[in-house]
């Protein structure tokens, strides 16, 4: 897979992988990763099926 970052974020990510003490590659698949699981909560959410696990916290 390519993936083209616009050239005005690139040092931007850069600085933030390095801050946080991570590769490139493993920043940008966590933040990847982090909106894929935001989104299926919004599908869910827009589903109605989120509420049938309100309260249950990690019990499922």
């Amino acid at each position: 897979m390519t993936l083209r970052i616009p050239d005005e974020l690139d040092p931007s990510i850069r600085a933030s992988a390095e801050a946080a003490g991570m590769s490139l590659n493993a920043y940008i698949v966590r933040a990847a990763r982090r909106q894929a699981v935001l989104d299926a909560g919004r599908k869910l959410a827009s589903l109605g099926l989120g509420d049938d696990l309100a309260g249950e916290s990690d019990t499922l």
